[in-house]
């Protein structure tokens, strides 16, 4: 039996552990909190402009669990808010535990409080195991790394305005490490247009009960209110921090958009807690994630492992990454598409046989290559990659690679041949 280490229990993780499982692998999946989804448990939008694309093609080539369940736990569908069409908004309370059954049903080990703190080397360029913060050790055959790009504290001091109190919780479970970089690998570090290194990330979520009866009303019926900056407030070079490209649009500046994902999801990276009151139906507006969301985020992509398509970390021979570990990706549906290839390709990795990579047909297949690609200029290094707007929406659209028509999506998955190929067994 092929066993697949996986380290990082996000959305890339999780997608990861599934596809490894379908494979035919025994899969231990290492989450160094107390939960799965990371950012996710904060996040919440889906299937919006390019990612209902990507989404579907997730689900055609055989990650449909993924993509099944944040249908199943949506709040609201069909969602339009300034620049996105068709979004579905998750409810974050619910989406966790349904992932966690799936996977424990499916037969993949979850280590809850797992940290990595360093890596066992079997050679130079292969891994032998993991060594978690109890100092045990856990082995495998192919390892996946998933861990994100965010944190320690001492890069959002570093890079930010200090540690947020997010919802990764660094000071209660510890720092993330670089699995890759621990193996001998270069990290790569994204830059925003300034070249500081990081972003912050885009968003903070307000306490519905801290918000006025008549937006908490609207918010629970359409999904999204969108309120009026003072004009002594509107802020234009706040967008310039944003790990989220997609919306650093003017109206992002103009006003407040709140978005119903079980708490009030407010799409700016923080906002001074004086002025925020100031809006009405804000008054008594109180933040839940990060706690320090008056001043501060969560510092991201100041860690990235170079990689081929196949999603194979370059110079290691059993180690693959996913998520933002892989790129400068921005999204859960992003972390999915990169972490069910990474998944299946550690189970093929292991048995020697060639690594798939995604057609450029494919948006999932396009994307990930076209990151590669921009990666090698300092431009690159500036810019984000999601489905859901910046460049890589524009590059979609151009190529042709956006739609909402399923059918379409489904034939061009069965003229490349890969229907269901998450779903295949190998071993």
């Amino acid at each position: 039996m092929v066993k697949v280490v996986v380290i990082g229990g996000g959305w890339a993780g999780c997608a990861a552990a599934l596809t490894a499982k379908k494979a035919g692998a025994d899969v231990v999946l290492l989450e160094k909190t107390d939960m799965l989804l990371g950012c996710g448990l904060v996040g919440g939008i889906m299937r919006n402009n390019g990612r209902y694309t990507a989404a579907e093609e997730i689900k055609y080539l055989g990650g449909h669990e993924l993509i099944e369940i944040t249908d199943m736990c949506a709040r609201h569908t069909n969602v339009d808010f300034p620049g996105h069409k068709h979004a579905n908004l998750y409810d974050i309370t619910k989406v966790e535990p349904a992932i966690r059954n799936m996977l424990f049903s499916k037969g993949i080990k979850i280590k809850f409080i797992s940290r990595a703190a360093d890596v066992l080397m079997e050679s130079n360029t292969k891994i032998k195991g993991i060594v978690l913060a109890d100092d045990s050790v856990e082995c495998g055959d192919v390892f996946i790394e998933t861990t994100g790009s965010t944190g320690p504290m001492g890069n959002c001091l570093r890079y930010g305005n200090g540690c947020s109190m997010c919802i990764l919780r660094c000071p209660s479970f510890g720092p993330r490490i670089s699995i890759s970089y621990r193996a001998g690998i270069d990290d790569i570090l994204g830059m925003r247009s300034d070249e500081v290194y990081g972003a912050f990330s885009g968003s903070c979520k307000l306490n519905k009960d801290s918000l006025s009866d008549e937006i908490r009303e609207k918010l629970d019926k359409d999904g999204v209110v969108v309120l009026p900056v003072p004009e002594e407030d509107v802020n234009m070079e706040k967008l310039k921090l944003k790990v989220c490209q997609q919306y650093a649009l003017p109206e992002y500046a103009k006003n407040v958009v709140l978005l119903d994902t079980g708490h009030a999801k407010l799409m700016t990276p923080f906002y001074p807690l004086d002025k925020l009151r100031k809006i009405p139906g804000l008054e008594r507006a109180r933040f839940e994630d990060p706690y320090s969301g008056g001043k501060a985020n969560s510092i991201r992509y100041l860690s990235i492992a170079p990689r081929n398509n196949s999603m194979k970390v370059k110079g290691l021979d059993n180690l693959l990454c996913a998520g933002e570990k892989s790129g400068l990706f921005t999204g859960h549906t992003e972390a999915m598409v990169t972490g069910c290839l990474a998944g299946h390709n550690s189970v093929r990795l292991s048995l020697g046989m060639p690594l798939l990579e995604l057609p450029r047909n494919l948006a999932s297949g396009d994307i990930i290559a076209y990151e590669n690609e921009c990666i090698e200029t300092k431009e690159g290094l500036k810019n984000r990659y999601t489905f859901a707007g910046g460049k890589y929406f524009e590059r979609m659209k151009s190529l042709g690679l956006y739609t909402t028509d399923t059918n379409i999506i489904k034939e061009k998955i069965e003229r490349d041949n890969l229907i269901g190929i998450y779903d295949e067994k190998l071993v």
